[in-house]
């Protein structure tokens, strides 16, 4: 590492949290690109070096390092790489900048004079670094728990003592999202922008009354985090299997007609539909969007946003789409019958309308259309497919290794004991990169049923769900449980995981 001191950090290429996270970083010498070099921990790591060279897109001379010097020399450059957070792209003019949002940096928060402030804006920094997307404060009988929601999963990071220092707390965020802080008694929503790792980030809090106090839970709406993580956002870069992304890919070809993507709060149905809207925008077709909030901005389309309190709801919104003469149409998500009769409408009428929808499989979306009373020969007409996905999390790369399967998590999921060879078990044992959880990163999976004759058939004649599933089944359909263990077949994921997100599907 002591050859690289005359070198600077390219942080325009690689920024600090990516490389922090990588476990590389890539350094210039002056402000010339040519003769990039990058430093890593894993020589082997073949991901790392694909990333790092498609974020540089050049080829990179390496080096390795060791863990404890590159930590050290990312160290020194934090502090300066964070007082640049307030800058939300080059060119921005710096006033509008700082009316953009609470500016989250590392020099702010030591600088604040409220111990107060310092707490809050400490929490939301770290949470926005660890890349969680809910953050919650939970009032508890002599304070305050503090947990992030990281890979879908809760984790408690830490128990602030004080019931005044924790009512405060709750009184700041209130503050920041314009709520009333002297309402104590009925639940509370709002929201407010920051400006962190130079961009813009919404964060939409909901506060609610408790037997110790008031909970609240920020949700983390990052709008540029898809393009950051994935470069160009399409099917090809969500991770499904190939035989899944290419269906998902036909589907969204179609000139006309219905596909919903299914499952719970959290699973990744937005991120689906913006790739499938980045890959249909030829130019060639007019393509809007009612979505509630608008959580990434896609050029040359028209994208609007749900108002509630304007009287602008998915409803209204959809019907007033229909006045542009679109070719296909996204709709956030169909929440009551009034949205689902104008979707299956523009459905019918030679439009494509990709929509979202809480069940918790592809075949509970019949019973959920049917309680809100559509007609089921219209709905079994307009639907092309159902789509339902899950986001499962995937081992740590730096630690997973082979281990034995629970024959008693084996039984429970009702896997065939003779086939146990088949599959590569591998777990996490925990460490610095995994915060000790023995998972790093979620993988997307998905059940696809596609909505041919004997579905339909058995739709309009109001058949069980049992028979509508053995249907499915028969024509190929895959449940998300089976497509859980092949990432354990490849030795992706454990079984206990496969087992915690697929139970009730």
């Amino acid at each position: 590492m002591s050859q690289m001191m005359q070198w600077q950090p390219a942080f325009d290429l690689v920024p600090l949290v990516k490389a922090q996270a990588r476990q590389c970083i890539v350094m210039r010498c002056g402000e010339s690109d040519d003769g990039l070099l990058g430093a890593l921990v894993d020589p082997f790591d073949d991901d790392v070096l694909i990333w790092a060279e498609a974020q540089a897109d050049r080829p990179l001379h390496w080096h390795v390092c060791a863990p404890s010097d590159l930590h050290a020399l990312l160290g020194r450059h934090e502090l300066a790489a964070r007082a640049t957070d307030s800058i939300v792209q080059p060119g921005v003019d710096a006033v509008a900048a700082a009316g953009a949002g609470e500016s989250l940096t590392l020099e702010g928060i030591s600088e604040a004079a409220s111990p107060v402030v310092q707490l809050v804006d400490s929490v939301l920094y770290d949470a926005l670094k660890l890349c969680a997307s809910d953050v919650h404060l939970e009032a508890t009988l002599d304070g305050l728990a503090v947990k992030y929601r990281i890979d879908g999963v809760l984790d408690p990071v830490m128990q602030v003592t004080g019931v005044a220092l924790a009512e405060q707390a709750i009184s700041r965020l209130k503050v920041l999202a314009e709520l009333d802080i002297a309402e104590r008694r009925v639940p509370q929503d709002g929201s407010f922008r920051v400006v962190a790792q130079r961009r813009e980030i919404d964060l939409r809090v909901s506060i609610m009354p408790s037997v110790h106090g008031e909970d609240a839970v920020i949700r983390v709406l990052d709008k540029q985090a898809m393009v950051t993580r994935h470069g160009r956002l399409n099917i090809e870069s969500l991770g499904f299997a190939p035989a899944a992304a290419q269906a998902l890919r036909t589907l969204v070809e179609a000139a006309y007609g219905m596909v919903l993507v299914t499952g719970p709060t959290g699973s990744g149905k937005t991120t689906t539909l913006y790739a499938a809207l980045t890959e249909m925008h030829t130019g060639r077709d007019k393509i809007v969007t009612i979505e509630d909030p608008v959580e990434y901005q896609i050029p040359g389309i028209l994208q609007i946003p749900v108002n509630d309190k304007k009287g602008l709801t998915f409803a209204r919104g959809l019907r007033s789409i229909l006045r542009h003469d679109p070719d296909k149409i996204m709709v956030g998500e169909i929440r009551d019958r009034e949205t689902a009769e104008i979707a299956v409408q523009s459905a019918l009428t030679g439009h494509l309308v990709l929509s979202t929808v809480h069940a918790n499989s592809v075949f509970d979306v019949f019973g959920r259309f049917t309680h809100m009373g559509l007609d089921p020969y219209s709905l079994s007409s307009a639907l092309n497919a159902i789509w339902a996905q899950r986001l499962m999390r995937i081992n740590c790369s730096h630690c997973s290794e082979p281990c034995a399967p629970d024959l008693d998590v084996v039984r429970r999921c009702g896997v065939d004991p003779t086939s146990l060879a088949e599959f590569d078990f591998r777990r996490g044992k925990g460490c610095g990169e995994c915060r000790g959880t023995g998972y790093r990163g979620r993988r997307a999976v998905a059940e696809l049923l596609l909505m041919r004759d004997d579905i339909r058939e058995l739709v309009l004649a109001k058949q069980p769900v049992r028979q509508i599933r053995e249907a499915a089944r028969a024509s190929g359909t895959r449940t998300l449980f089976e497509a859980g263990l092949d990432l354990v077949s490849q030795g992706l994921t454990t079984l206990e995981e496969v087992r915690r997100v697929t139970l009730s599907a």
